[in-house]
């Protein structure tokens, strides 16, 4: 019974910091473009 919970939880940790880094990638992309299009405008 703990070995199955010892496990749920490190499945569970490492699924939240797999989205979290996809989800900081995606912010990172996002402000990239925002920039790009602001430079752009000052052209």
């Amino acid at each position: 019974m703990i070995k199955r919970a010892i496990a749920i939880t490190l499945v569970s940790v490492g699924l939240l910091a797999v989205t979290g880094c996809n989800t900081i990638e995606g912010v990172g992309k996002d402000v990239s473009s925002a920039g790009r299009t602001v430079a752009d405008t000052a052209k």
